[in-house]
């Protein structure tokens, strides 16, 4: 058997879905992306296919994995290791149907039965967001993530600090103290700030505060770290263990959050878990993407005592209505319930992508770009 051709489709809302096919008609689906890079890793998936892939063994994942990432004197950063990501789901897709078997038995069989998953929950006002937080309940979830806060300068007033706590504050009150809840700075918060905005939040019983300074500044977080019991979690910036493990050396975060789109897919983001473990932190890896991202999420979760539990923002809870889960053949492949995604029992990814929607969502101009935004002086301002 060998990888005889491939496609890319870009598809709404923003996603890049690729279809590896072998000579023995076996075909594996990946998603290669860097929300708003989308032709640029676009191109580096074509040129890393046709290079090093065509004509070869599709089973041979780890040796491909290396060769990948090796091949390239400059190497590692956003849109290769991307790029990689996408085409190793797709190989552990096939290489899972070859052996009909789902990829977390290829990986050391399942170490759970059911993952609990966490929701995403917006809104402008303390009083939107504590609304929408329980609807995300009573749809079933208990788990929330929220952003902290919008625009954020490097030295802001007291007043600035205390919106934010009242946003968090507002959710807490609404929920009580059952669900857990999880709050995202998003790299939005300098350093300066961090520290006031971390103490600020720390009566709420945070499962987390995710990203709370930028990955340029990681060398900030053993210090955030000493200054509170929250715990700290970072890593959907992050692209290879190499990236992770300053911070398990030096006691940085509680949590990891590598994307297995942007981290070297499902080979690395298994080492990254395994690392993870050997030090005694949480892997909740983040996926606000499609059901093939969050496929490929789940095999290495339900293979992997480490992580405890998955970011999706699919609409788990009503799959009619779920525009992510509509590229499925089935929207309900998924069997969601109490805030837990059931292990999934099919070979490869255990999914089956819907490739006549698929070519027909991609017949349009998907051009997805990160809002630009800027401080009242009009400075740059992280979004």
């Amino acid at each position: 058997m060998h990888i005889t051709d491939y496609e890319l489709f870009a598809v709404p809302p923003r996603w890049l879905l690729l279809k590896l096919e072998t000579s023995d008609g076996l075909v594996g689906w990946g998603e290669p992306i860097v929300q708003g890079r989308l032709r640029t890793v676009r191109a580096a998936v074509e040129e890393l296919v046709e290079v090093y892939l065509l004509g070869e063994d599709p089973l041979r994942t780890e040796y491909h994995w290396r060769k990948l990432y090796q091949s390239g004197y400059y190497r590692g950063g956003p849109v290769l290791m991307s790029a990689l990501s996408g085409i190793d789901h797709a190989l552990w897709d096939i290489k899972g149907k070859h052996y009909d078997a789902p990829v977390y038995d290829l990986l050391g069989g399942h170490v759970r039965d059911r993952m609990p998953v966490h929701q995403w929950v917006g809104g402008e006002t303390p009083e939107e967001v504590a609304k929408e937080a329980i609807q995300r309940r009573d749809q079933g979830y208990t788990a929330l993530k929220m952003n902290a806060t919008n625009e954020f300068g490097p030295l802001e007033p007291p007043a600035a600090v205390e919106t934010a706590r009242k946003r968090v504050a507002a959710v807490r009150e609404a929920l009580g103290d059952d669900l857990n809840l999880g709050v995202d700075f998003h790299g939005r918060v300098s350093k300066s700030m961090a520290s006031q905005l971390v103490e600020s939040l720390e009566p709420y019983g945070l499962m987390f505060i995710d990203q709370p300074v930028r990955p340029e500044h990681s060398e900030a977080l053993a210090a955030l770290a000493e200054g509170t019991t929250t715990p700290l979690a970072t890593g959907e910036r992050f692209y290879s263990r190499y990236d992770f493990k300053p911070l398990l050396t030096e006691g940085s975060v509680s949590v990891l959050q590598p994307d297995v789109t942007h981290v070297g897919g499902i080979t690395e983001l298994r080492k990254v878990m395994t690392m993870a473990e050997a030090f005694d932190v949480s892997v909740v890896p983040h996926c606000p993407l499609s059901p093939v991202a969050f496929a490929a999420n789940l095999q290495a979760g339900f293979a992997s005592h480490s992580a405890v539990m998955q970011e999706q923002d699919l609409g788990l809870h009503d799959p009619d209505e779920s525009v992510g889960l509509a590229y499925l053949d089935d929207p309900h492949q998924f069997d969601f319930s109490d805030g837990f995604v059931k292990r999934p029992t099919g070979p490869g990814l255990g999914i089956d992508v819907d490739e006549a929607y698929v070519r027909e969502r991609s017949q349009g101009e998907v051009n997805w770009y990160n809002p630009v935004w800027h401080h009242d002086d009009g400075r740059l301002a992280e979004w």
